[in-house]
């Protein structure tokens, strides 16, 4: 197949890391990246379904790519992901013009299909497992076009067993189930051969990593398999490898968070001192009704034990406001939480129904959008109040910083990470390409960014030009 393509992505890490194995196939089968919609002959559309906008930004791209379609022949159109694995045939009764509809189980089919559809027309390949011939078909294991060549996702596990009554993740990714550990180590051990110094672990919920596992070999009549590996080992075993530098992870379930979880953050240097703690809610009325497993108080007692171990760490979240039956009181407790919690940023939310939730079916308890509205900004000035504190802190502190390239505001100044994943913008006291670190002083606290003067450099990356298209 020869031609040009894009892939647009909505959505999580996950979505992102699915993309750049899309466009990995697309290129072994030929294809080259394009500019644009302009001109590309192929347009890959990775879609999200967590929350009522993202249906909205779907077919209204759709409709405007019906335009760039009909203006050249041979042109086709993609629609991947979590939407289109729940809507199936919807999506194609919606937008005719849709080539190729699959899901977040067949992304190995993409360039397949893509075929397929030029001799038989359009073709909508939904499967309800990522099993192929009984095995498990993780999306590390298929050729990759990273977007960067110093940082890289890594599958460590798919799918979620949990039963939020807001999300949709569970009917869209499946059954939760990890991906052997020698492989998750494997792929990160090439990526650091590639030059990679910065990697992130992908899971829904990454700190349940292995016991699924565990739970196999005891039914199989293993008795040794509670000394099987679960993501604390994985923690260690990755932040062990020689040329990485960084480890990161997202997300862990509070209900599920352990002391050997934190205890591997506090000893391997390389894990990142920043953990992305989902709250979603302050209320422990509203936390049943979400069944997410913990109260407010446990909620805050785990972060306290992992501040113990990690005391430099910084805690994003995210919350929901205006969960169905939320009262004024719930509202209110969901303050005093994030208020105590001292969050360095938070995802803040006004709760959008997902047709085949639990929480869809809540009509008679949707909040008023006028209240949602209002609880929202009133939120998010004690999320901002803590993150301006916190970042107020660092001044005058010199941190290591991995730098990502220009800030799009202002060429000249940089953007760059913290190993806490705080921005930072600072002028380089010379040219520094992306994968670059360097020791930057913090010099001004914003809520949600820091400022900072050039030090020096404390890596440079190799003179790799290219990211390679590898089949792993």
């Amino acid at each position: 197949m020869t031609g040009r393509y894009v892939v647009r992505t909505y959505g999580c890490q996950m979505n992102e890391h699915d993309s750049e194995r899309i466009a990995g196939l697309l290129e072994a089968d030929g294809l080259v990246p394009a500019d644009d919609e302009d001109d590309a002959d192929v347009v890959v559309l990775n879609t999200c379904c967590i929350r009522e906008n993202a249906d909205n930004r779907l077919y209204g791209n759709l409709g405007h790519l019906k335009t760039w379609k009909d203006a050249r022949e041979g042109r086709q159109i993609v629609v991947a992901g979590c939407l289109s694995q729940k809507d199936r045939d919807g999506v194609r009764n919606r937008a005719p013009q849709v080539d190729v509809v699959l899901g977040t189980h067949n992304v190995h089919r993409t360039a397949e299909l893509l075929r397929q559809s030029r001799v038989s027309g359009p073709v909508t390949e939904i499967l309800d497992a990522a099993v192929v011939d009984e095995h498990v078909l993780f999306p590390s294991a298929l050729p990759v076009r990273r977007e960067t060549s110093y940082a890289a996702w890594v599958t460590i596990q798919i799918g979620c067993d949990n039963n939020c009554a807001f999300c949709i993740v569970p009917a869209v990714r499946g059954e939760e189930i990890s991906r052997p550990f020698d492989d998750v180590v494997d792929e990160v051990r090439r990526f650091a051969g590639e030059g990679v110094t910065e990697v992130t672990l992908l899971g829904q919920n990454v700190n349940s990593y292995g016991r699924d596992i565990q739970l196999a070999a005891r039914r199989d009549g293993d008795t040794d398999a509670r000394i099987r590996p679960l993501f604390a080992d994985l923690l260690r075993a990755v932040g062990g490898i020689d040329g990485i530098r960084r480890v990161r992870f997202t997300s862990p379930h509070p209900k599920d968070m352990r002391t050997e979880t934190f205890e591997a953050m506090a000893d391997v240097a390389a894990v990142c001192d920043h953990l992305h703690y989902p709250l979603q809610s302050g209320s422990d009325q509203v936390l049943a009704a979400m069944h997410r497993g913990y109260t407010g108080e446990r909620y805050l007692e785990r972060l306290a034990e992992a501040r113990r171990h990690i005391p430099d760490l910084a805690v994003s979240t995210d919350i929901i406001v205006g969960f169905p039956g939320e009262t004024d009181r719930d509202f209110e407790q969901t303050l005093e939480v994030t208020a105590a919690a001292e969050f360095d940023y938070a995802y803040t939310f006004i709760f959008s129904p997902r047709p085949g939730t639990e929480a869809a079916a809540m009509e008679s308890q949707f909040v008023d959008p006028a209240v949602a509205g209002e609880r929202f900004e009133r939120l998010r000035a004690v999320v901002e109040r803590s993150a301006l504190r916190r970042h107020e802190a660092r001044v005058g502190r010199v941190e290591e910083v991995l730098v990502e390239g220009p800030s799009r505001k202002d060429p000249s100044v940089l953007a760059a990470r913290t190993g806490q994943n705080k921005l930072v913008h600072f002028v380089p006291g010379r040219p520094l390409r992306a994968g670059s670190y360097a020791l930057v002083e913090i010099t001004r606290a914003a809520p949600h960014h820091l400022e900072g003067r050039f030090v020096e450099v404390t890596h440079e990356p190799s003179h790799r030009t290219r990211i390679p298209v590898a089949v792993l």
